[in-house]
């Protein structure tokens, strides 16, 4: 037993009390600073690429890449901003081409997760072995290609760039998964109140399967984001370009311009910024997909249907 003075009185506490609270204070402290530490190790090659895009190349070549910048410069933006006009249009293309593929996206991957998990639906094994059979082959780039270019007449337009990816296999398994876990109760009290399939599943599920959708939603937003395969296959208006296909093209006309001089036997300018550009491009690229993360995190850990069905 402990005894501790509380307004000129002894008070005594159990030894057990005392030691359970000692152990807390030391697992907070431990489990704080640990994480503390993954944070910092997380963030440090984030920093190293921002160090590095504010680098004088040359000091790069002789230096390597450092966390804090040995010589200060703005030059690799200054480059890559060098055209703003084409720049803002490309961020234009890939928001657009974001947005509408990310609501899209969702909007078809949870009303097909919501079919085949409803075990009422008699066809939903069939419908789901038709959905995996897709994962297993395919028809090849060629028959892809020409299905879009030659039948659906979509070459040179937006959809090019939303159709392809506006279905992914794994994330209607992953969101069906999700739905089957809602309890029936739920439907089944909506269908005795009047309720048709549509306003059960817009009232009643999609807000239940917030956390899987904000999920899915954020894996279709940044496969639309960083995509640029598509463009090469499907653009070749430079209007159209998105801004990794814009980006891409600008670092390989560099380099192109690099290896012709070096072929051709001229002096190469040390001090152009190949090895920064290449990091502003990163943060260029990346920067504005980033603040998606804080609106959706809280996301990751939330259980929405608990206790959504009194027993």
């Amino acid at each position: 037993m402990s005894s501790t003075a509380i307004g000129g009185q002894a008070t005594l506490q159990p030894a057990g009390k005392t030691k359970r609270s000692r152990d807390r204070i030391i697992l907070a402290v431990v489990g704080y600073t640990c994480l503390t530490l993954l944070a910092v190790f997380c963030l440090l090659p984030f920093w190293l690429v921002v160090s590095s895009s504010l680098t004088d190349e040359q000091a790069i070549t002789l230096h390597g890449f450092q966390l804090i910048p040995a010589t200060f410069s703005t030059e690799a933006y200054h480059l890559l901003f060098k055209y703003p006009g084409e720049m803002l249009r490309a961020y234009g293309i890939t928001i657009t081409v974001t947005v509408i593929g990310t609501v899209l996206g969702l909007f078809l991957t949870s009303m097909t997760s919501y079919v085949l998990a409803r075990k009422d639906f008699k066809w939903r094994n069939h419908f789901s072995f038709y959905f995996f059979f897709t994962t297993l082959f395919s028809g090849g780039l060629v028959p892809w290609y020409l299905l879009i270019v030659n039948y659906l007449h979509l070459k040179d337009t937006l959809f090019a760039l939303i159709l392809p990816m506006l279905l992914n296999v794994f994330y209607i398994i992953v969101m069906k998964s999700f739905m089957g876990g809602i309890p029936e109760a739920i439907a089944e009290s909506a269908k005795i109140d009047g309720a048709g399939d549509f306003t059960i599943y817009a009232k009643l599920i999609i807000p239940l399967s917030k956390p899987v959708l904000a999920t899915i939603g954020l894996f279709i937003a940044l496969a639309y984001w960083n995509d640029w395969y598509n463009a090469l296959l499907f653009v070749s208006k430079s209007e159209l370009m998105p801004l990794q296909y814009y980006l891409y093209k600008m670092l390989g006309n560099m380099d192109g311009m690099r290896k012709a001089m070096m072929q051709a036997g001229a002096v190469v300018n040390t001090n152009i910024p190949t090895e920064s550009l290449k990091m502003a491009m990163t943060i260029v690229a990346t920067g504005p997909i980033l603040l998606a993360y804080p609106f959706i995190q809280k996301y990751f850990v939330q259980g929405m249907t608990i206790g959504a069905v009194k027993g």
